[in-house]
C-alpha cells in the first residue's frame, strides 16, 4: 500500500518541476533573476520570482483623442458679393470622436461676417450642428475673418476661416435729350414751353435733383427723387419767359445715381419786343352842312358805353387807333360836329379784333 502513493507523489514531483521549467522559462524572459528551486523532502517544490508579480505597467488611453470637433467645410468662401447686398453660407461642425464634446462658445470676427449668436451644445459622437454665417461687405475690396468655436475637444479652439470680396454696384447710365432745347423768338411778357426726356440704360437709375441756371428759364414735371427703370424715360417740361428783349441762354444740370452723372441739358432763346398793333378807321363823310371834323369813340362791349380816344378834333375821316392790346375786341362809333358845336349822334358801330401774343 505504501508504493503506490509513493509513485503518486513522485509523478506529483515530475510534473511540479515541469510546470517550474516553463515558468523560469518565461520569468527570465521578463526579469534575469530567478531563484532556483528548492525540493524538501516532502517532494513539493517552491518557485519565487523577484518582482514578486509580473505586471506590464499601467496601460492609459489619452481620451482628449477621442473629442474631435471636425469643421464641414474647413472655411467659408463667399465670393463676390455687391455692396448692399448680403450672401449666406451654412457651416457644420461634427463630433467625430467617441465621447461627448461640450461646446462652450461661438464668435464670429471680421468686417462684414456676422452670424446669429447660439447657445452652448454638447454633440454625442456622431451627431453635428449646422449654422449660417453672412457677408455684407460695407464696401468694395478683399475681407476676411473667422468663426472661433471654443469647446473640450482635442482641437478646443477651432478656427473656421471666412473671406470674401465686396464689389460695386453697377451703375446705369442717364441720357437727356434733346441736348439742347432753342426756344427762337418769344415775346417779351409772354413764355414759351418745350419737352425734354431723361432716359435710363443699363441699370435703374435715381435722379435726386436738378439746378437750373438762367432766370428766363424753368423745369416742371419731376418729383425727385425721381426713379427710371432701365430701358424706360420720363418727360419733363422747360419754359421760357423773356423779361426783355435780346438773346438768352441757360441750363440745367441732373444730378443722379448714374456713372455719367451729371447731366446737363441747354437752352437758347431771345425776347422779342410785343407787335405794336393799331387799327385803322375810316368813314364816310357827313352829308350835313357847316361840318368842321369828327370824333372817334371805342368801347369794349356791342353797343357801348364808348369812351372818346381823340385828343383834337379830326377834320378828315381817317384816324389810326394805336393804343390797343393784344387779345381784345373793341366796338367804334364816330360823331361829326358842325361848326355850332353841335354834335351828332353815333354813325354805326365796326368791330376790331386785336389778334393774342
Amino acid at each position: 500500500m505504501t508504493l503506490p502513493r509513493v509513485i503518486g507523489r513522485s509523478l506529483l514531483a515530475i510534473a511540479s518541476i515541469a510546470i517550474l521549467l516553463i515558468l523560469v522559462t518565461h520569468a527570465q524572459a521578463a526579469n534575469d533573476i530567478v531563484e532556483k528551486p528548492a525540493l524538501s523532502g516532502t517532494n513539493t517544490a517552491r518557485l519565487d520570482f523577484t518582482p514578486a508579480n509580473l505586471g506590464f505597467g499601467n496601460v492609459s488611453v489619452d481620451r482628449r483623442r477621442a473629442r474631435t470637433l471636425t469643421p464641414s467645410p474647413s472655411s467659408l468662401n463667399f465670393g463676390n458679393v455687391q455692396i448692399d447686398n448680403r450672401q449666406q453660407l451654412s457651416e457644420t461642425v461634427t463630433n467625430a470622436g467617441q465621447v461627448n464634446i461640450s461646446i462652450s462658445q461661438a464668435t464670429v470676427a471680421g468686417t462684414g461676417f456676422s452670424m446669429t449668436p447660439w447657445a452652448p451644445v454638447v454633440l454625442t459622437p456622431g451627431q453635428h450642428y449646422t449654422f449660417t454665417v453672412t457677408f455684407a461687405p460695407p464696401s468694395a475690396g478683399n475681407f476676411s475673418g473667422n468663426v472661433a468655436i471654443v469647446s473640450n475637444a482635442s482641437n478646443p479652439n477651432l478656427s473656421i476661416p471666412l473671406s470674401g470680396t465686396g464689389t460695386p454696384v453697377p451703375q446705369g447710365q442717364l441720357s437727356v435729350s434733346p441736348t439742347t432745347l432753342a426756344f427762337g423768338n418769344v415775346i417779351v411778357g409772354t413764355n414759351g414751353q418745350l419737352n425734354g426726356t431723361l432716359s435710363a440704360t443699363g441699370q435703374t437709375v435715381i435722379v435726386s435733383s436738378d439746378n437750373v441756371i438762367g432766370s428766363a428759364f424753368a423745369v416742371t414735371g419731376l418729383s425727385f427723387p425721381v426713379t427710371i427703370p432701365a430701358g424706360q424715360y420720363v418727360q419733363f417740361t422747360v419754359t421760357f419767359t423773356p423779361s426783355g428783349t435780346g438773346a438768352a441762354s441757360g441750363s440745367v444740370s441732373f444730378a443722379s445715381n448714374a456713372s455719367n452723372s451729371p447731366n446737363v441739358e441747354d437752352f437758347t432763346g431771345s425776347g422779342t419786343p410785343p407787335p405794336q398793333h393799331s387799327v385803322n378807321l375810316s368813314w364816310t363823310a357827313s352829308t350835313s352842312t357847316n361840318i368842321i371834323g369828327y370824333n372817334v369813340y371805342r368801347g369794349v362791349k356791342s353797343g357801348g358805353p364808348y369812351s372818346k380816344i381823340n385828343s383834337v378834333l379830326d377834320a378828315s375821316t381817317l384816324y389810326t387807333d394805336s393804343t390797343v392790346a393784344d387779345g381784345t375786341t373793341y366796338y367804334y362809333v364816330t360823331t361829326s360836329v358842325d361848326s355850332s358845336n353841335v354834335e351828332s349822334g353815333y354813325s354805326n358801330q365796326t368791330t376790331a379784333v386785336i389778334p393774342p401774343p
